[in-house]
């Protein structure tokens, strides 16, 4: 199952398919005993989506067995006992994939000619992810982060291992054994090497970037380096061989911090834009606002969603399941937001007051 979605990775999901392009959602569950319905209300909807392509007469057989296919294909690769807040399967001609989203989704199914993709880049902005690189003299890992966890990349050419048979120069510089390996020419040419590939990583996927390592190796990895340069620094060595919660336990506190600093700032933002006349608070305000690209910074609190039906003049309430409800109205404006360049901030439940849980700075 997929969890990372970077921008080249949502410019191919957009790209136009052959009809249908058929999107699944369904909401899932991290814990008993809510997680036991996952595995019947994932089928039903899968079941859902073959009923929908049976009954359109715009779908070859030819192509409809091949979405069929593609959708049981998808099906089999779901692992249940690893989900997240959401699921997503794309399926079209030839293709398929599963996306795990630490968000949850309405369950729907949609046939189109491109992939429903809202969802997705919601819950991205929703994570916050973030990446962390653990340098050793002999190995060099990169760690893909999000809300409450890293987990190792194994891609860009990481891990990056320089073989050299009994050497473990941080064992030996502890003891004593022999001078450091970092001021060694040969460990300054591998790091400038991860340094040359993290700056390809950056460009596809650009996010903050956290360094671990040994003291002597952050200095290196500064001096030597460019696309490291302006990393946040945790010396904490050891990292590089790590478990995956080693990493995360070291590097939390300065997730934490900085979310709390963004908190603040967002907090500032909003309440000076009050004072301005450049607020807006409320799904509808902001939605009208959105459309318009007037969003200059999108604060949504993190678990806040509505349902909604638009009268052809405003968003007002409706019932999950009504007739034109959107229940992803919240997803649509994160996405409409982030299309014309706002800043996109999820805030901690509560932290909007009297704003409804959705609130906004305008540009003018």
């Amino acid at each position: 199952m997929e969890h990372a979605l970077s921008p080249t990775t949502l410019a191919e999901l957009r790209r136009p398919r052959p009809y249908p392009a058929v999107s699944v959602l369904t909401p899932t569950h991290r814990r008993e005993p809510e997680k036991t319905q996952d595995p019947v209300r994932l089928r039903n909807v899968v079941a859902e989506a073959k009923k929908q392509l049976e009954h359109d007469p715009a779908v070859p057989r030819e192509r409809r067995a091949d979405v069929v296919t593609q959708l049981d294909q998808a099906l089999a690769e779901v692992d249940l006992t690893h989900t997240e807040d959401g699921l997503v399967i794309f399926a079209a001609p030839g293709e398929h994939q599963v996306w795990s989203l630490a968000r949850t989704v309405p369950e729907r199914v949609v046939l189109s000619d491109t992939f429903l993709t809202r969802n997705l880049v919601s819950a991205r902005a929703a994570e916050r992810p973030f990446w962390v690189l653990s340098v050793a003299s002999d190995r060099i890992t990169l760690w893909n982060g999000g809300a409450d966890r890293v987990v190792e990349e194994r891609a860009g050419g990481f891990p990056m291992i320089r073989g050299n048979d009994n050497f473990d120069p941080e064992r030996l510089e502890r003891v004593g054994e022999q001078p450091s390996a970092y001021r060694d020419e040969g460990t300054r040419h591998f790091l400038r090497g991860a340094d040359r590939a993290m700056a390809a990583v950056l460009r596809d996927s650009p996010r903050p970037l956290y360094v671990t390592g040994e003291p002597a190796a952050l200095a290196l990895l500064h001096d030597a380096g460019e696309a490291t340069r302006g990393a946040a620094q945790v010396p904490h060595g050891g990292l590089a061989h790590a478990s995956a919660d080693a990493v995360w336990q070291a590097v939390r506190p300065l997730i934490e911090a900085e979310e709390a600093r963004a908190v603040d700032s967002v907090a500032d933002q909003l309440e000076a834009a009050r004072g301005q006349r450049e607020f807006a608070a409320g799904v509808d305000e902001v939605w009208q606002n959105a459309k318009q690209a007037r969003v200059r910074l999108l604060a949504v609190e993190e678990n806040y969603r509505v349902t909604v039906r638009d009268d052809g003049e405003h968003l007002v309430p409706a019932e999950s399941g009504d007739l034109d409800a959107r229940e992803d109205i919240v997803d649509e404006i994160v996405e409409q937001c982030l299309e014309t360049g706002a800043d996109v901030r999820f805030v901690p439940d509560g932290t909007l007051g009297d704003a409804g849980g959705i609130a906004g700075v305008l540009r003018y």
